[in-house]
């Protein structure tokens, strides 16, 4: 069975107004939350297979943290720039593009196109909250097939979320 998990970036700073959006780092907070966040993939027993991440430094950040967290190789993500600032259609078509020899892939990214996915796939979310991950089973063995018939909610967890 495919899966197939929407992971939020952590909270990200403000401290430099100048920078562009895509440079901004994680903040405190962020750098906080990503361990934690990731520490509750493992528990769940989620090992990817794949790592797709945008190329903004706060979801390359958290990316990294969560690989190193689940024992992925940071060498192994794969980096895409078109998911920062995605549509619902680009990144839709960044996981059809997978191999179907993936089973379990993370992508990191950023809103408004994960919120407007999770609810095109059949989640019912108003936001998807920094550091948020939502995660989807695919009725299918192709990753082609990801549309919202095909798309069963797995999980929704988020760090202000009480175990």
């Amino acid at each position: 069975m495919k899966k197939i998990i929407l992971i939020r970036h952590a909270k990200s700073s403000w401290d430099n107004p100048w920078l562009s959006d895509h440079d901004r780092p994680l903040a405190e907070r962020g750098i906080k939350d990503a361990p934690k966040m990731a520490k509750r993939l493992k528990k769940r027993g989620i090992k990817p297979d794949l790592i797709l991440s945008s190329t903004a430094l706060r979801a390359s950040e958290t990316a990294k943290i969560t690989a190193k967290e689940l024992g992925y190789s940071i060498d192994d993500i794969v980096w895409e720039k078109n998911l920062f600032h995605g549509s619902p259609n680009t990144i839709l078509k960044y996981i059809h593009m997978q191999k179907d020899s993936k089973n379990t892939i993370l992508v990191f990214g950023h809103n408004p196109g994960f919120n407007e996915l999770i609810n095109f796939l059949g989640g019912d979310i108003e936001n998807l909250p920094t550091c948020g991950q939502f995660g989807f089973k695919l009725k299918s063995e192709k990753w082609t097939d990801l549309k919202p018939e095909k798309a069963e909610v797995w999980f929704f967890d988020f760090p202000k979320n009480k175990d």
